[in-house]
């Protein structure tokens, strides 16, 4: 077996690596494949899919200090939609995402326009609080990229009015913070319907980090498998063995495919890698034909 990541995020969002570094990164790794994910958006996919390309024809040549051909990762076209349960924000990732559909892009353009009005309104709330934040200087240092809560810390820190990333957080933008704006959301249910109706394979992510309890998060997985919800995260960085043990009975329960990747971040995740996450994930290559094939029959 060889170890995949489903769940990886680019400079398109709210990742470090460029999505041509992150599939460089991911064949120094020996990972077989990896899914780009990155929120609202699957503007990275086209470039991370002639990265891997370029890579096997360097491979194949001889140049450089390039893995060989079998070590260059595949490029799983992916997003990950935003979504509110109950209060609760849920996260969805489409595998196999469409990404060259005009419509399934249009959409998620039309979907990403929430975001701008939020990080607006945050900008001017942080402004009016003694942060000054103008929301053209924030599209100038962080140009070509969905704009998230992590690029306005990294703004804050360059410009000197907070001491670190998580004093952004803890003070300001988190979730509780006085200058966060939730952002309009679909539900969950919205997110699978919408993924299925372009053949892109939905799958819950990181069901564990919503704590909801086993009782609850049952109720969500029995709803949305009603909608067609075909997989479940069942490998996350942040799992212990037991969690995962117990997601892949939940997959068993409800008959959904088992999926996981780290959500990698690159700077944004301090101590989380790619393929390994804090260590000791791995997420075995197996979990991909099953996927797949979902994804083919979906097209048909």
């Amino acid at each position: 077996m060889h170890p995949i990541d489903l769940h990886t995020h680019s400079t398109k969002s709210d990742g470090t690596y460029t999505p041509t570094q992150l599939v460089r990164y991911a064949a120094r790794k020996g990972l077989a494949a990896i899914a780009l994910t990155d929120h609202d958006t699957v503007d990275g996919v086209e470039e991370a899919v002639q990265a891997a390309a370029d890579l096997r024809r360097e491979s194949e040549s001889g140049s450089g200090s390039l893995p060989d051909s079998g070590s260059v990762p595949e490029v799983i076209p992916g997003v990950e939609l935003s979504t509110e349960y109950n209060g609760t924000s849920v996260h969805v990732v489409g595998l196999f995402a469409n990404y060259k559909n005009k419509e399934f892009a249009e959409r998620l353009e039309e979907y990403s326009h929430s975001r701008i009005y939020r990080n607006k309104k945050m900008c001017r709330l942080l402004t009016e609080g003694g942060y000054p934040v103008s929301y053209e200087d924030l599209e100038n240092a962080f140009p070509d990229t969905v704009l998230t809560r992590p690029h306005f810390a990294r703004y804050l820190l360059s410009q000197g009015l907070i001491s670190s990333i998580d004093e952004a957080f803890r003070r300001l933008i988190g979730d509780d913070c006085p200058y966060y704006v939730p952002r309009d959301k679909i539900t969950p249910a919205d997110a699978v319907r919408y993924l299925l109706s372009f053949g892109s394979v939905p799958v819950l992510a990181h069901p564990l980090q919503y704590k909801l309890g086993d009782r609850e998060l049952r109720v969500l997985v029995s709803s949305l498998k009603e909608e067609g919800l075909i997989g479940i995260e069942v490998y996350y960085s942040s799992y212990k063995p037991a969690d995962t043990q117990a997601l892949m009975k939940i997959a068993r329960d409800y008959d959904l495919l088992p999926s996981g990747g780290s959500d990698f971040h690159g700077e944004n995740k301090k101590n989380l890698d790619l393929g390994t996450g804090y260590g000791h994930l791995y997420v075995p290559d197996i979990l991909l034909p099953p996927l797949r094939e979902k994804a083919m029959q979906l097209r048909l």
